[in-house]
């Protein structure tokens, strides 16, 4: 999911490119985000606040309920985290 309303073109070309079976999402207004509540805020070096999003991805059932977590993933690794737990 991306928050900024631009990637909504670049999800679609990579769902496309890749044959998803599902839709990836963009959340412009944050409201999925704050739901989740996977945006942080922390302070950086120079003592300047900054909100970032926390990586996750979520195994949804049929019936909509989450059945797995997952925070902070490694996009090289959660495909494979992510097949490992459907099998």
């Amino acid at each position: 999911m991306s928050s900024y309303h631009g990637h909504t073109r670049s999800h679609k070309r990579f769902e496309e490119r890749h044959g998803l079976p599902f839709t990836l999402l963009s959340d412009p207004q944050m409201e999925v985000i704050a739901a989740y509540d996977v945006l942080v805020e922390g302070v950086t070096k120079t003592g300047r606040v900054s909100r970032r999003l926390v990586r996750s991805t979520y195994l949804i059932d049929e019936q909509g309920i989450i059945v797995r977590a997952f925070g902070k993933v490694k996009a090289k690794d959660n495909s494979q985290q992510m097949l490992d737990e459907l099998v």
